[in-house]
């Protein structure tokens, strides 16, 4: 009980990053972090993300269906959330959130300037975008299932952006990287200006050998 009172307060402290660097608003947006193989702690339904409290969360098992008849219940993003930890086991924490700068290069189709900065080529090396289908839908779930082996970074056409890693802190990280790679995106649109970015030669050199992490690993 103990590990995981102290996740909650991770997350806690995730959301308050996410509110104190303008990644999060209102009640717009939910949280998890996994627990064991089969469960994770997520947001409850309709909770502020700026002020949680450790009874806002829900510790949920993957392959339930959420009774909305409850009072206390997930959020009803869960389907994304479940579709994520499914398909990859490495993963340990999903945010889903609606960034100003990411929700405007979601919901049209500018593109990620990733490979011009160092944190943009290793968080941003494979973004997906997903079409539209509504929130906390069936639908939704079964296209982040899709595409969950394929990327940690989701653009969520007119909806938002989700993003998944292997900690808390890395996910926030890629978050806040995702939201400063569209502020620049947005910024060279309505400024008319071009980055130089990387050739594919130097991003592949980079992500190998530069030993700035460890090389991400993927099935697709």
């Amino acid at each position: 009980m103990h590990e995981k009172n102290a996740l909650r307060n991770e997350l806690i402290e995730t959301t308050n990053y996410m509110f104190e660097n303008e990644l999060a608003w209102g009640n717009s947006g939910n949280v998890s972090a996994r627990t064991s193989d089969r469960e994770f702690l997520v947001t409850k339904s309709g909770t502020y993300l700026g002020n949680l409290m450790e009874d806002d969360f829900i510790e949920w098992e993957t392959g339930r269906e959420i009774d909305r008849s409850q009072s206390k219940r997930p959020s009803k993003e869960v389907p994304m959330h479940q579709a994520i930890y499914e398909q990859r086991p490495e993963i340990q924490a999903v945010l889903h959130a609606t960034p100003f700068y990411s929700t405007i290069v979601a919901n049209t189709s500018l593109t990620i300037p990733a490979n011009s900065f160092v944190e943009g080529m290793y968080y941003l090396e494979r973004v997906a975008r997903i079409p539209y289908a509504h929130p906390g839908s069936k639908e939704l779930g079964e296209l982040v299932w899709e595409k969950a082996k394929e990327t940690n970074v989701m653009l969520l056409e007119n909806h938002g952006v989700i993003v998944f890693d292997t900690s808390l802190q890395e996910a926030r990280m890629a978050l806040h990287t995702l939201e400063f790679a569209c502020k620049m995106a947005v910024t060279m649109q309505s400024q008319q200006v071009r980055i130089n970015e990387l050739p594919p030669g130097q991003v592949y050199d980079f992500l190998h050998y530069a030993g700035y992490k460890p090389r991400r690993k993927w099935e697709r």
